[in-house]
């Protein structure tokens, strides 16, 4: 995916959990293509947990980290290190403590525009989730998207393992990442 991405000039937020650090290849790959690494954060028990983890990122990457995204039921527990609540109240404040400069959120309207919060901290609390199960696909069709994206900037949330098992999210990925400008927030 990160290919195709770099074949179309399109650039992308690539969020990464402690447990799926990117290879040295990986690296060469999101740098020749201008992508960004964020921190998909698990362990959101407290703000020292957080910081941990951005830590353990960072020093992987050899990189500061500037975004960070947090999602799950709110429930269910994804990995060993994840902290299932849902609480982005505190992860905005988190990341403006850390001096970040970009949050996603979890929830699934993505026509819930974004807002700046302070400090540089834009926070998208919604997406557009390009996998089904996490979309109102009669409301939020790939046509919506691309037409609401020529007019102000959506982020479109993949999990790669889910869109590479299912050729109909393959043809969607590809027609979004030709037809609309990518755009990164520094």
């Amino acid at each position: 995916m990160l290919d195709w991405l770099n074949q179309e000039g399109a650039r992308a937020h690539v969020f990464f959990r402690r447990c799926t650090l990117p290879s040295k290849s990986t690296i060469d790959i999101l740098d020749a293509g201008g992508h960004e690494i964020g921190l998909h954060l698990e362990n959101s028990r407290s703000l020292e947990t957080f910081l941990k983890e951005k830590q353990i990122v960072e020093r992987h990457v050899a990189r500061s980290v500037l975004a960070v995204s947090k999602h799950g039921s709110g429930g269910a527990k994804y990995g060993f290190h994840h902290y299932s609540p849902y609480e982005p109240e505190r992860y905005v404040e988190w990341a403006r403590h850390a001096s970040m400069r970009l949050f996603l959120g979890n929830l699934q309207d993505p026509s819930i525009e974004p807002t700046h919060v302070g400090d540089g901290l834009l926070v998208f609390p919604s997406a557009f989730w390009l996998e089904p199960p996490w979309r109102d696909t009669t409301k939020f069709t790939v046509d919506w998207l691309l037409d609401r994206a020529k007019c102000r900037d959506i982020v479109m949330l993949v999990h790669p393992e889910n869109v590479l098992a299912d050729p109909g999210l393959v043809a969607d990925f590809k027609r979004v990442i030709r037809k609309l400008e990518s755009r990164l927030f520094q």
